[in-house]
């Protein structure tokens, strides 16, 4: 065997253990995330404790996700992320002791969903940043492609699996999946060989180093453009991230098989994208990619706002899944692409922080709103936005691009 075939046969190796570790364990959170979504949807129909719900689940990971980044540049990635993953294993397991005891407060689930974000935010920017170190740079987009279509096969059979759970044995069932697969998940990622990041310079105080990776990314053009569209992509999302469950109580009835179908059409969509993004391979202009993915992200939001009946409306949320591991993919490899490793962790802790941020203030607006507007006009307003925000995107990177060109024509 050449030298070439046993680096090949290595990083592959790494990148299996790590598709698997990291599907495993979101088989198991995602479970949890529906159950818990749901037991709160059926025990109150409000769309204030779905507010109150999903600040729980989203602001701890903004509070604490700049420290993370700097934890995730400092310290070892792999380690950081299996703690991670133990932090939310453990927190969970007291939470389903607590329901088999017979203490069932709505409560306590808001304060476990906080303690389960601090693990995502501490885990979340050690993720987005280990891809370089496992897996070739020409590779990023296939193997990111495939993790997106084994996270859309999990999520299809998750939803499946927590409306059976629930409905069958109760909520605290779905908290010991939840464990369980945490625990596979630290065992195989155990296994993976994950080599240091070459620093410029030494640690920082954390403020400074926190500082250094702020300023890197707001002087970045390309940087900052990403950044502060998704900012605004994932606040005009959150009505139909958040509130389509509501919506599906409301319209059509308040049954778990819908609510089901609601979550497993979504995921049934992003399979097909993630089997798009394995077999494309490479997206060459991905800021043109970006931007058609949040138009069609919008068109298709608007239209879940109009969708009768049910089946319909199904075919719509399908639909709108088929964008997000396209949008996915692209974003995240061009970020990897255009920073430099030793940032890498308190970019994403910054990305974090704006796209998770942003769903809080957005739930905020929208989840009161709910209570006192049809959801269907704030998803067809919503849905518009968006379609504005993609054209602003795109028009905003013209310039770069056609520099970029040029240089291009100017090299050959």
């Amino acid at each position: 065997m050449t030298n070439s075939q046993t680096q090949e046969t290595a990083w592959k190796k790494q990148a299996v253990l790590f598709l698997v570790s990291q599907n495993i364990s979101l088989f198991g959170s995602s479970v949890v995330g529906f159950a818990i979504i749901w037991y709160i949807t059926m025990q109150t129909s409000s769309g204030i404790w779905l507010t109150f719900a999903t600040i729980c689940s989203m602001a701890p990971q903004v509070l604490i996700s700049p420290w993370a980044g700097v934890w995730a540049d400092r310290h070892s990635r792999k380690y950081l992320i299996m703690f991670a993953d133990g932090f939310t294993a453990l927190s969970t397991l007291v939470l389903a002791v607590v329901f088999f005891l017979g203490h069932r407060s709505l409560q306590l689930l808001l304060v476990v969903s906080v303690l389960r974000s601090i693990g995502a935010g501490i885990q979340t920017p050690a993720l987005g940043a280990i891809y370089p170190q496992l897996v070739p740079r020409e590779q990023l987009t296939r193997v990111q492609g495939i993790n997106q279509t084994l996270g859309s096969v999990l999520q299809l059979l998750a939803p499946a699996a927590g409306g059976a759970v629930l409905a069958s044995f109760g909520i605290e069932w779905t908290f010991l999946l939840d464990v369980s697969t945490a625990l596979i998940a630290i065992v195989i990622f155990s296994l993976i060989r994950v080599g240091k990041v070459e620093r410029k310079e030494g640690p920082l105080p954390l403020l400074k180093e926190l500082g250094q990776g702020i300023r890197y990314t707001f002087r970045h053009p390309a940087l900052r453009r990403i950044i502060v569209c998704y900012a605004c992509f994932f606040f005009l999302m959150t009505p139909a991230a958040v509130l389509t469950p509501l919506l599906v109580q409301r319209s059509f009835g308040n049954d778990v098989w819908r609510l089901t179908a609601n979550e497993m059409v979504w995921t049934m969509g992003a399979f097909l994208g993630g089997v798009f993004v394995s077999l494309h391979g490479e997206f060459r202009e991905k800021v043109r990619t970006i931007a058609l993915c949040l138009a069609g992200f919008g068109v298709t939001f608007g239209l879940l706002g109009v969708a009768k009946p049910f089946w319909v409306y199904l075919a719509v949320m399908g639909a709108a899944g088929l964008f997000m591991p396209v949008i996915a993919t692209a974003q995240t490899v061009f970020i990897q692409e255009i920073t430099e490793p030793s940032m890498m962790g308190r970019v994403f802790s910054i990305l974090q922080i704006l796209s998770a941020g942003s769903v809080p203030f957005a739930i905020l607006l929208f989840g009161p709103l709910a209570d006192v507007v049809p959801i269907e006009g704030i998803l067809l307003a919503t849905g518009a936005l968006m379609v504005l925000v993609a054209v602003l995107y795109r028009l905003s990177n013209k310039p770069a691009e056609e520099q970029e060109s040029a240089g291009r024509e100017k090299d050959g």
